[in-house]
Protein backbone atom coordinates (compact mmCIF):
# COMPACT_ATOMS: atom_id res chain seq x y z
CA UNK A 1 0.00 0.00 0.00
CA UNK A 2 1.10 3.52 -0.94
CA UNK A 3 0.69 6.21 0.31
CA UNK A 4 1.25 10.08 -0.23
CA UNK A 5 4.98 10.02 0.33
CA UNK A 6 5.77 7.43 -2.25
CA UNK A 7 8.43 7.90 -4.84
CA UNK A 8 8.05 7.46 -8.40
CA UNK A 9 9.11 4.22 -8.45
CA UNK A 10 6.55 3.05 -5.44
CA UNK A 11 8.86 3.12 -2.84
CA UNK A 12 7.00 4.19 0.77
CA UNK A 13 9.36 6.85 2.59
CA UNK A 14 9.21 7.67 6.02
CA UNK A 15 7.21 10.52 6.46
CA UNK A 16 8.84 14.11 6.84
CA UNK A 17 8.88 15.21 10.68
CA UNK A 18 8.56 19.12 10.33
CA UNK A 19 10.72 21.09 12.69
CA UNK A 20 9.19 22.99 16.06
CA UNK A 21 9.46 26.06 14.70
CA UNK A 22 11.93 28.49 12.36
CA UNK A 23 15.22 28.31 13.08
CA UNK A 24 16.64 31.26 14.99
CA UNK A 25 18.83 32.13 12.01
CA UNK A 26 14.91 33.08 9.75
CA UNK A 27 14.25 35.33 12.24
CA UNK A 28 14.21 39.11 10.93
CA UNK A 29 16.06 41.85 13.02
CA UNK A 30 13.22 43.62 14.97
CA UNK A 31 15.29 45.85 16.15
CA UNK A 32 16.42 47.39 12.87
CA UNK A 33 15.03 50.64 12.04
CA UNK A 34 13.40 50.62 8.33
CA UNK A 35 14.83 52.43 5.56
CA UNK A 36 13.14 55.33 3.43
CA UNK A 37 13.13 52.82 0.32
CA UNK A 38 11.02 50.46 3.07
CA UNK A 39 9.07 52.90 4.36
CA UNK A 40 7.90 53.67 1.06
CA UNK A 41 5.09 51.87 -0.84
CA UNK A 42 4.01 52.29 -4.73
CA UNK A 43 0.49 53.79 -4.86
CA UNK A 44 -2.18 51.43 -5.10
CA UNK A 45 -0.29 49.06 -4.46
CA UNK A 46 -0.11 46.50 -1.42
CA UNK A 47 3.45 46.11 0.28
CA UNK A 48 5.69 43.66 -1.88
CA UNK A 49 7.21 40.87 -0.04
CA UNK A 50 10.64 39.63 -1.04
CA UNK A 51 11.16 35.87 -1.16
CA UNK A 52 13.21 34.12 1.09
CA UNK A 53 16.32 33.11 -0.43
CA UNK A 54 16.80 29.52 0.00
CA UNK A 55 19.54 28.30 2.62
CA UNK A 56 22.86 26.77 1.50
CA UNK A 57 22.09 23.38 2.48
CA UNK A 58 25.66 21.84 3.49
CA UNK A 59 26.24 17.77 2.76
CA UNK A 60 27.07 16.15 5.83
CA UNK A 61 27.48 12.60 6.77
CA UNK A 62 25.32 10.64 8.74
CA UNK A 63 26.85 10.84 12.37
CA UNK A 64 27.20 14.40 12.06
CA UNK A 65 23.93 14.97 11.47
CA UNK A 66 22.33 11.98 13.71
CA UNK A 67 25.04 14.49 16.71
CA UNK A 68 22.93 17.74 16.01
CA UNK A 69 19.57 15.68 16.45
CA UNK A 70 19.55 17.52 19.66
CA UNK A 71 20.13 21.12 18.67
CA UNK A 72 17.53 20.46 15.95
CA UNK A 73 14.93 20.04 18.32
CA UNK A 74 15.89 23.08 20.45
CA UNK A 75 15.80 25.23 17.42
CA UNK A 76 19.03 26.13 17.89
CA UNK A 77 20.83 24.85 13.91
CA UNK A 78 21.13 27.34 11.46
CA UNK A 79 19.08 27.39 8.19
CA UNK A 80 20.94 25.11 6.50
CA UNK A 81 22.03 22.63 9.12
CA UNK A 82 17.71 22.43 9.81
CA UNK A 83 17.26 21.57 6.10
CA UNK A 84 20.16 19.09 5.87
CA UNK A 85 18.42 17.29 9.16
CA UNK A 86 15.13 17.45 8.07
CA UNK A 87 15.99 15.65 4.83
CA UNK A 88 17.66 13.18 6.61
CA UNK A 89 14.58 12.70 8.86
CA UNK A 90 12.70 11.63 5.86
CA UNK A 91 15.33 8.74 4.53
CA UNK A 92 16.87 7.54 8.49
CA UNK A 93 13.93 5.65 10.78
CA UNK A 94 15.97 5.41 13.60
CA UNK A 95 17.35 9.00 13.37
CA UNK A 96 13.84 9.72 12.89
CA UNK A 97 12.98 8.20 15.95
CA UNK A 98 15.09 9.66 17.86
CA UNK A 99 14.26 13.28 16.51
CA UNK A 100 10.63 12.82 17.58
CA UNK A 101 11.85 11.51 21.56
CA UNK A 102 14.01 14.57 21.71
CA UNK A 103 11.24 17.37 20.17
CA UNK A 104 9.19 15.62 22.92
CA UNK A 105 11.32 16.24 25.41
CA UNK A 106 12.21 19.83 24.81
CA UNK A 107 8.51 20.49 25.28
CA UNK A 108 8.62 19.54 28.71
CA UNK A 109 11.81 22.53 29.03
CA UNK A 110 8.88 25.35 27.89
CA UNK A 111 7.43 27.23 30.94
CA UNK A 112 4.40 27.90 30.39
CA UNK A 113 3.30 24.38 30.15
CA UNK A 114 1.99 22.92 33.21
CA UNK A 115 4.18 20.33 33.96
CA UNK A 116 1.07 18.10 36.86
CA UNK A 117 0.28 14.39 35.22
CA UNK A 118 -3.37 14.76 33.72
CA UNK A 119 -5.15 13.78 36.76
CA UNK A 120 -6.87 10.87 34.06
CA UNK A 121 -3.83 9.78 33.18
CA UNK A 122 -3.43 6.49 35.95
CA UNK A 123 -7.22 5.53 34.67
CA UNK A 124 -6.31 5.72 31.19
CA UNK A 125 -3.24 3.59 31.42
CA UNK A 126 -5.65 1.08 33.20
CA UNK A 127 -7.87 0.66 30.92
CA UNK A 128 -4.82 0.28 28.18
CA UNK A 129 -3.40 -2.51 29.62
CA UNK A 130 -6.38 -4.22 30.90
CA UNK A 131 -7.20 -3.72 27.59
CA UNK A 132 -4.30 -5.16 25.56
CA UNK A 133 -4.13 -8.04 28.35
CA UNK A 134 -6.55 -8.71 30.79
CA UNK A 135 -6.06 -10.37 33.87
CA UNK A 136 -5.19 -13.71 34.09
CA UNK A 137 -7.59 -14.50 37.06
CA UNK A 138 -9.87 -11.93 37.21
CA UNK A 139 -12.04 -10.21 40.25
CA UNK A 140 -15.40 -12.03 40.39
CA UNK A 141 -18.13 -8.97 39.93
CA UNK A 142 -19.83 -9.74 43.35
CA UNK A 143 -16.07 -8.82 44.74
CA UNK A 144 -16.26 -5.34 43.39
CA UNK A 145 -17.64 -3.45 45.72
CA UNK A 146 -15.42 -4.75 48.43
CA UNK A 147 -12.36 -4.05 46.14
CA UNK A 148 -13.31 -1.04 45.51
CA UNK A 149 -14.54 0.53 48.86
CA UNK A 150 -11.15 -0.79 50.97
CA UNK A 151 -8.99 1.25 47.98
CA UNK A 152 -10.53 4.08 48.82
CA UNK A 153 -10.44 3.58 52.80
CA UNK A 154 -6.64 2.46 51.76
CA UNK A 155 -6.03 5.91 49.90
CA UNK A 156 -7.52 7.71 52.86
CA UNK A 157 -5.55 6.41 55.05
CA UNK A 158 -2.26 6.81 53.16
CA UNK A 159 -3.00 10.46 53.09
CA UNK A 160 -2.96 11.34 57.11
CA UNK A 161 -0.57 11.86 59.57
CA UNK A 162 0.30 9.88 62.51
CA UNK A 163 -1.60 12.13 64.91
CA UNK A 164 -4.74 11.26 63.13
CA UNK A 165 -4.77 7.81 63.84
CA UNK A 166 -5.65 8.51 67.01
CA UNK A 167 -8.14 11.55 66.41
CA UNK A 168 -11.51 10.56 68.00
CA UNK A 169 -14.32 8.99 66.35
CA UNK A 170 -17.73 8.84 67.53
CA UNK A 171 -19.51 5.16 66.18
CA UNK A 172 -23.31 5.46 66.61
CA UNK A 173 -25.80 2.11 65.93
CA UNK A 174 -29.48 1.51 66.76
CA UNK A 175 -30.20 -1.47 69.62
CA UNK A 176 -34.02 -1.91 70.68
CA UNK A 177 -35.23 1.20 69.15
CA UNK A 178 -32.52 3.26 70.74
CA UNK A 179 -29.41 4.68 69.67
CA UNK A 180 -26.06 3.82 71.14
CA UNK A 181 -22.72 5.32 70.93
CA UNK A 182 -19.10 4.39 71.01
CA UNK A 183 -16.04 6.19 71.58
CA UNK A 184 -12.79 5.06 69.20
CA UNK A 185 -10.46 6.55 67.22
CA UNK A 186 -9.55 6.26 63.66
CA UNK A 187 -6.36 3.26 64.58
CA UNK A 188 -9.06 1.50 66.55
CA UNK A 189 -11.74 1.89 63.66
CA UNK A 190 -9.19 -0.19 61.65
CA UNK A 191 -9.00 -2.55 64.03
CA UNK A 192 -12.70 -3.18 64.14
CA UNK A 193 -12.82 -4.01 60.37
CA UNK A 194 -9.65 -5.86 60.70
CA UNK A 195 -11.43 -8.26 63.22
CA UNK A 196 -14.76 -8.02 61.97
CA UNK A 197 -13.07 -9.19 57.89
CA UNK A 198 -11.73 -12.19 60.20
CA UNK A 199 -15.11 -13.84 59.78
CA UNK A 200 -14.64 -13.91 56.48
CA UNK A 201 -11.21 -14.96 56.42
CA UNK A 202 -11.93 -17.91 59.12
CA UNK A 203 -14.84 -18.75 56.73
CA UNK A 204 -12.20 -19.13 53.57
CA UNK A 205 -9.61 -21.32 56.18
CA UNK A 206 -7.50 -18.45 56.47
CA UNK A 207 -5.87 -17.09 59.82
CA UNK A 208 -8.26 -15.45 61.83
CA UNK A 209 -6.89 -12.04 63.36
CA UNK A 210 -7.66 -12.94 67.03
CA UNK A 211 -5.33 -15.94 66.50
CA UNK A 212 -6.21 -20.03 66.23
CA UNK A 213 -9.16 -21.24 68.58
CA UNK A 214 -10.66 -17.57 68.97
CA UNK A 215 -14.67 -19.20 69.69
CA UNK A 216 -17.39 -17.89 68.49
CA UNK A 217 -18.16 -14.14 68.57
CA UNK A 218 -20.45 -11.63 67.32
CA UNK A 219 -18.85 -8.33 65.46
CA UNK A 220 -19.32 -6.50 68.71
CA UNK A 221 -17.35 -9.27 70.64
CA UNK A 222 -14.72 -10.04 68.61
CA UNK A 223 -13.96 -5.91 68.26
CA UNK A 224 -14.18 -5.63 71.87
CA UNK A 225 -12.11 -8.75 72.22
CA UNK A 226 -9.41 -7.36 69.92
CA UNK A 227 -9.24 -3.76 71.35
CA UNK A 228 -8.88 -5.24 74.53
CA UNK A 229 -5.72 -7.32 73.08
CA UNK A 230 -3.63 -4.90 72.25
CA UNK A 231 -0.98 -3.90 74.53
CA UNK A 232 -0.83 0.10 73.78
CA UNK A 233 -3.05 2.56 71.86
CA UNK A 234 -2.61 1.30 68.02
CA UNK A 235 -1.53 3.76 65.59
CA UNK A 236 -0.43 3.42 61.82
CA UNK A 237 0.55 0.23 62.53
CA UNK A 238 -2.56 -1.29 61.97
CA UNK A 239 -2.99 -0.08 58.40
CA UNK A 240 -0.84 -2.78 56.88
CA UNK A 241 -2.62 -5.94 58.35
CA UNK A 242 -5.98 -4.75 57.74
CA UNK A 243 -4.56 -4.13 54.19
CA UNK A 244 -2.79 -7.46 53.24
CA UNK A 245 -5.57 -9.13 54.88
CA UNK A 246 -8.28 -7.48 52.19
CA UNK A 247 -5.79 -8.22 49.45
CA UNK A 248 -5.56 -11.93 50.68
CA UNK A 249 -9.27 -11.94 50.97
CA UNK A 250 -9.85 -10.74 47.15
CA UNK A 251 -6.76 -12.77 45.82
CA UNK A 252 -8.04 -16.00 47.51
CA UNK A 253 -12.10 -15.16 46.31
CA UNK A 254 -10.79 -14.94 42.87
CA UNK A 255 -8.60 -17.79 42.61
CA UNK A 256 -10.93 -20.33 44.67
CA UNK A 257 -13.61 -20.21 41.72
CA UNK A 258 -17.56 -19.62 41.22
CA UNK A 259 -18.97 -22.24 44.44
CA UNK A 260 -16.94 -19.93 46.83
CA UNK A 261 -19.83 -17.61 46.38
CA UNK A 262 -22.16 -19.40 47.95
CA UNK A 263 -19.82 -20.40 51.02
CA UNK A 264 -21.71 -19.89 54.62
CA UNK A 265 -20.18 -17.01 57.33
CA UNK A 266 -21.45 -17.27 60.38
CA UNK A 267 -21.47 -13.82 62.49
CA UNK A 268 -23.21 -15.99 65.31
CA UNK A 269 -26.46 -14.38 65.61
CA UNK A 270 -27.19 -14.63 61.72
CA UNK A 271 -25.62 -15.98 59.13
CA UNK A 272 -25.11 -14.97 55.09
CA UNK A 273 -23.57 -16.54 52.09
CA UNK A 274 -19.94 -15.05 51.46
CA UNK A 275 -21.30 -13.41 48.06
CA UNK A 276 -23.66 -11.01 50.27
CA UNK A 277 -21.00 -11.19 53.47
CA UNK A 278 -18.31 -9.01 51.16
CA UNK A 279 -20.88 -6.40 49.52
CA UNK A 280 -22.03 -5.93 53.85
CA UNK A 281 -18.10 -5.52 54.32
CA UNK A 282 -17.90 -2.99 51.46
CA UNK A 283 -21.23 -1.12 53.18
CA UNK A 284 -19.43 -0.95 56.51
CA UNK A 285 -15.76 -0.43 55.18
CA UNK A 286 -17.79 2.85 53.57
CA UNK A 287 -19.33 3.82 56.31
CA UNK A 288 -16.86 3.83 58.42
CA UNK A 289 -14.45 5.33 56.26
CA UNK A 290 -16.89 8.57 56.05
CA UNK A 291 -17.02 8.51 60.20
CA UNK A 292 -13.29 8.85 59.86
CA UNK A 293 -13.29 11.54 57.14
CA UNK A 294 -15.59 13.17 59.29
CA UNK A 295 -13.23 12.96 62.40
CA UNK A 296 -10.25 14.18 59.94
CA UNK A 297 -12.13 16.92 57.79
CA UNK A 298 -11.20 14.74 55.27
CA UNK A 299 -13.54 14.79 51.71
CA UNK A 300 -15.31 11.63 51.34
CA UNK A 301 -17.48 10.92 48.51
CA UNK A 302 -19.68 8.05 48.42
CA UNK A 303 -19.67 4.48 46.48
CA UNK A 304 -20.38 4.45 42.84
CA UNK A 305 -23.89 4.30 41.87
CA UNK A 306 -24.09 0.55 40.88
CA UNK A 307 -22.24 -0.56 44.09
CA UNK A 308 -24.74 1.71 46.18
CA UNK A 309 -27.49 0.38 44.66
CA UNK A 310 -26.43 -3.16 45.52
CA UNK A 311 -25.71 -2.50 49.06
CA UNK A 312 -29.46 -1.10 49.06
CA UNK A 313 -30.60 -4.22 47.31
CA UNK A 314 -28.66 -6.30 50.12
CA UNK A 315 -30.68 -4.31 53.35
CA UNK A 316 -33.71 -4.51 51.51
CA UNK A 317 -33.49 -8.81 51.27
CA UNK A 318 -32.70 -8.51 54.89
CA UNK A 319 -35.56 -6.52 55.82
CA UNK A 320 -38.41 -9.01 56.05
CA UNK A 321 -36.37 -11.46 58.53
CA UNK A 322 -35.56 -8.19 60.33
CA UNK A 323 -38.55 -7.40 60.67
CA UNK A 324 -40.13 -10.84 61.75
CA UNK A 325 -37.29 -10.86 64.83
CA UNK A 326 -38.95 -7.40 65.63
CA UNK A 327 -42.37 -8.76 65.93
CA UNK A 328 -41.09 -11.98 68.45
CA UNK A 329 -39.86 -9.44 70.62
CA UNK A 330 -42.57 -7.25 70.22
CA UNK A 331 -40.79 -4.07 68.73
CA UNK A 332 -43.47 -4.62 65.48
CA UNK A 333 -47.33 -4.71 65.19
CA UNK A 334 -48.40 -8.39 64.59
CA UNK A 335 -48.28 -9.70 61.14
CA UNK A 336 -52.19 -9.28 59.24
CA UNK A 337 -52.30 -11.78 56.00
CA UNK A 338 -49.84 -14.44 56.62
CA UNK A 339 -49.08 -16.50 53.11
CA UNK A 340 -46.86 -19.20 52.17
CA UNK A 341 -43.35 -19.31 51.47
CA UNK A 342 -42.93 -17.95 48.26
CA UNK A 343 -46.10 -16.33 47.61
CA UNK A 344 -46.53 -12.96 46.97
CA UNK A 345 -47.82 -10.94 50.54
CA UNK A 346 -48.77 -7.60 51.38
CA UNK A 347 -45.94 -5.01 50.47
CA UNK A 348 -44.82 -2.06 51.12
CA UNK A 349 -42.74 0.14 48.15
CA UNK A 350 -39.46 1.18 48.90
CA UNK A 351 -38.61 4.72 45.89
CA UNK A 352 -34.76 5.22 46.67
CA UNK A 353 -33.63 7.87 44.66
CA UNK A 354 -30.73 9.61 43.27
CA UNK A 355 -27.47 7.55 42.52
CA UNK A 356 -27.68 3.44 43.25
CA UNK A 357 -31.61 4.41 43.47
CA UNK A 358 -34.46 1.93 42.28
CA UNK A 359 -37.79 0.44 43.53
CA UNK A 360 -38.10 -2.39 45.72
CA UNK A 361 -40.76 -4.41 47.56
CA UNK A 362 -40.87 -5.10 50.70
CA UNK A 363 -42.80 -8.15 52.24
CA UNK A 364 -44.56 -7.26 55.65
CA UNK A 365 -45.87 -10.25 57.21
CA UNK A 366 -44.19 -13.31 56.23
CA UNK A 367 -40.47 -13.47 55.81
CA UNK A 368 -40.13 -15.65 53.19
CA UNK A 369 -42.74 -13.69 51.00
CA UNK A 370 -42.47 -12.04 48.00
CA UNK A 371 -42.66 -8.45 47.39
CA UNK A 372 -45.94 -7.48 45.02
CA UNK A 373 -46.67 -4.31 43.33
CA UNK A 374 -50.49 -5.40 43.53
CA UNK A 375 -50.26 -5.55 47.21
CA UNK A 376 -48.57 -2.65 48.37
CA UNK A 377 -49.95 -0.64 50.84
CA UNK A 378 -47.35 1.96 51.91
CA UNK A 379 -45.21 3.67 49.97
CA UNK A 380 -41.65 5.00 51.28
CA UNK A 381 -39.37 8.06 49.19
CA UNK A 382 -35.60 8.39 50.48
CA UNK A 383 -32.29 9.53 48.76
CA UNK A 384 -30.08 6.44 48.60
CA UNK A 385 -26.98 7.70 50.78
CA UNK A 386 -30.36 8.54 53.30
CA UNK A 387 -31.38 5.24 53.25
CA UNK A 388 -27.84 3.75 53.66
CA UNK A 389 -27.32 6.16 56.61
CA UNK A 390 -30.75 4.98 58.18
CA UNK A 391 -29.66 1.16 57.69
CA UNK A 392 -26.10 1.87 59.06
CA UNK A 393 -27.94 3.87 62.25
CA UNK A 394 -26.47 7.29 61.81
CA UNK A 395 -30.25 8.83 61.51
CA UNK A 396 -33.13 7.84 63.36
CA UNK A 397 -36.40 6.36 61.35
CA UNK A 398 -38.36 9.50 62.17
CA UNK A 399 -35.58 11.71 60.50
CA UNK A 400 -35.15 9.28 57.12
CA UNK A 401 -38.00 9.49 54.80
CA UNK A 402 -39.02 12.22 53.23
CA UNK A 403 -41.94 11.11 51.39
CA UNK A 404 -44.81 8.51 53.22
CA UNK A 405 -47.86 7.66 51.58
CA UNK A 406 -50.54 4.84 52.67
CA UNK A 407 -50.55 2.26 55.71
CA UNK A 408 -48.52 4.44 59.06
CA UNK A 409 -47.67 1.24 60.52
CA UNK A 410 -46.52 -0.79 57.49
CA UNK A 411 -43.95 2.16 57.80
CA UNK A 412 -43.04 2.46 61.58
CA UNK A 413 -42.30 -0.91 60.82
CA UNK A 414 -40.38 -1.11 58.03
CA UNK A 415 -37.73 2.07 58.96
CA UNK A 416 -37.42 0.59 62.18
CA UNK A 417 -36.30 -2.41 61.00
CA UNK A 418 -34.10 -0.97 59.26
CA UNK A 419 -32.68 0.67 61.44
CA UNK A 420 -32.35 -2.56 63.62
CA UNK A 421 -29.99 -4.04 61.10
CA UNK A 422 -27.05 -1.12 61.95
CA UNK A 423 -24.48 -2.46 64.73
CA UNK A 424 -21.21 -1.38 65.68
Amino acid sequence: MTGADDDADGVARTPRIPGPRRSADDHADLTARPGPEEQQEPEGEGPVEEPEPEPDVPVLGHGVLKSLLGAWALSACSAGETAAVEAHLTECGPCADEALRLRDAVALLHRDRDLDLDPLLRSRVLENCLGRRPARIPVPDWVTPYDAETARLDALLRDIGDSEWHAPVRLKWYEEDRPVRRKATVAGVIGHLFAVDGLVAGALGLDDPLGAGTPELSPSERTEAFWSGLGRPPGRGLREPWRDQSHTLIRTVSFAGRGVADLTVTYKDFALPLRDSLLERAFECWLHADDIANAVAYPYDPPCGAHLHEMIGLATRLLPAALAGRRRTGLASPARHLVAAGAPGRSLHLEVEGAGGGHWYIALDSPAAIGDPDQAVAQVAMEGVEFCQLVAGRVSPEEAAAGQDGDREAIRDVLGAAASLSRL
